[in-house]
């Protein structure tokens, strides 16, 4: 504990850890007794980058660095330098962001800063590591979205809908045609574009010897300095009413996600009171959340339902958003775990429900006390390593934030009142203007109760209290009534052509 307090305090003190910047190369430091150093190698470009037509090639450059090999060393030579070391780098992509993160013990710091630095300045772009890595990109986006996971398919599904046209829309992996088009040459271009010391911060805890900053400082300014000024990302598409895309495929169950954009990242000041918001109506994966009462524990109806005002990647797999997935533009979104067939339009229609009850009504006092005290008390969990440190220090670059977020979280939330919370609550909550997705079979039954706004009576298989059973009727009921033109029917096998 003292030495999470001790990481706190380096990281919210900025003449520790930011050190010095090379030209236009941010260095961020977080000095400690750690003898496990952890580094985290950031470019800021991602998929959104892409260019037309070469769909998933950022993603496809990354892996061909974290997963190929380099000019020295191949691929498998490198796996067996690595092994002693209990070491290892990776990389993940986002639209905004690419980072290659490690952490070895300062025993193999040597030779592994060199095979890191290796594999990100001089890669090896050898065509059977390219071969490889598209088939398993291409793999992925084709069979594992598309057939073996419906929630990061119902998840995927709503960012394509929503961000139809824009940079944003469609998966990080990019498109099954352009994935199949992607070229060798194209990975080098990307990499030749977008891997600059412009797009550069380099992050480094852990009990690290001087010497390796400056090392650090002269190998990464080495690479092409980039271009000036980006062009900005276009604003989101304007969503008018409510949409429905209904992905079909042969399922045991029906998956849903809903929302829209956001006009707030964490950098505006309506984050923190949204925050609170959030956290009561659904917070990830915990049993706090409104949403997981009503439906989960109250009615059995599935395994959770949550609700997100930042993007959450592999929300499926973590409890705890990962770090380095940072975005201009987010979207308020609601995910509801699979739910039988026979229970869906319910689900949906209570999920609705919820949430324009609450965009209506607010919190009230003791919501608000309740929740604030769970957040001050959740937030200190969020990094628990040198390396989550850094992913929140390079995240509060990417936001130009003044002080960390862990720090401002703390203070607006010590800080924040009733009024503000319900009237950016009133400003930034709806149901008016959104897409739904849904994974489910039986499509063209779903798109008929929903034109048609049929009552949904639910059926338990055991005793309810008869005020769940009094306010399953309103449910049921609850008018949520869609137009037929507003309704999108896809198979499956055609998502992210």
């Amino acid at each position: 504990m003292r030495r999470f307090i001790l990481l706190i305090l380096l990281i919210t003190t900025p003449p520790l850890w930011a050190v010095g910047v090379i030209p236009d190369t941010q260095i961020l430091l977080l000095k400690n007794e750690s003898p496990l150093v952890a580094f985290r190698i950031a470019f800021l470009t991602g998929s959104a980058n892409d260019p037309a037509g070469k769909e998933g090639v950022a993603a496809l450059t990354a892996s061909l660095l974290s997963d190929g090999g380099s000019q020295k060393n191949s691929y498998q030579e490198i796996l067996q330098l690595l092994f002693p070391m209990a070491a290892g780098y990776s990389s993940q992509v986002d639209k905004e962001m690419t980072v290659f993160v490690g952490v070895v013990h300062k025993d193999h710091l040597n030779g592994y800063y060199e095979l890191l630095r290796n594999a990100i300045l001089t890669p090896g772009f050898k065509e059977d590591d390219f071969d490889r890595l598209k088939t398993d990109q291409l793999n992925y986006v084709a069979k594992t979205l598309r057939f073996n996971n419906d929630e990061e398919l119902g998840k995927e599904t709503l960012n394509w809908a929503i961000f139809k046209g824009h940079p944003y829309g469609r998966p990080n992996e990019g498109t099954t045609s352009a994935i199949q088009s992607l070229t060798l040459q194209d990975v080098k271009n990307f990499y030749q574009d977008q891997y600059t010391t412009k797009n550069l911060i380099i992050g480094v805890a852990g009990n690290y010897p001087p010497n390796l900053i400056q090392k650090l400082k002269q190998d990464f300014a080495k690479l092409p300095e980039g271009i000036a000024d980006k062009e900005s990302l276009p604003p989101a598409p304007k969503i008018e009413g409510v949409r429905v895309v209904i992905v079909e495929k042969k399922t045991p169950a029906t998956a849903f996600s809903f929302g829209y954009p956001l006009s707030f990242t964490r950098s505006q000041e309506d984050y923190f009171p949204m925050m609170v918001m959030n956290s009561w109506l659904g917070q990830h994966r915990t049993l706090v959340g409104r949403l997981f009462n009503v439906m989960r524990e109250q009615r059995g109806l599935n395994y959770g339902d949550y609700s997100y005002i930042e993007h959450f990647a592999f929300g499926g797999s973590f409890h705890q958003p990962p770090p380095n997935f940072s975005r201009h533009q987010q979207i308020f979104q609601v995910w509801i775990r699979p739910v039988p067939h026979a229970v869906r339009h319910f689900a949906l229609r209570q999920a609705v429900r919820e949430v324009q009850m609450l965009s209506e009504k607010g919190l009230t006092e003791g919501d608000l006390q309740g929740i604030r005290n769970y957040l001050l008390n959740y937030m200190v969990s969020l990094a628990q390593s040198n390396s989550e440190l850094l992913g929140y220090a390079l995240d509060d670059h990417f936001y130009k934030l003044p002080k960390s977020y862990f720090d401002l979280s703390k203070q607006n939330l010590e800080s924040l009142d009733l009024n503000q919370v319900n009237a950016a609550i009133k400003k930034h909550l709806s149901t008016k203007n959104m897409v739904i997705a849904v994974v489910t079979e039986n499509a063209e039954g779903f798109k008929k109760a929903l034109i048609e706004n049929a009552p949904s009576p639910i059926k338990y298989d055991s005793p309810k209290p008869e005020a769940i059973l009094e306010e399953d009727k309103l449910i049921m009921n609850f008018p949520f009534k869609i137009q037929a033109e507003n309704i999108t029917i896809i198979p499956a096998d055609k998502m992210f052509e």
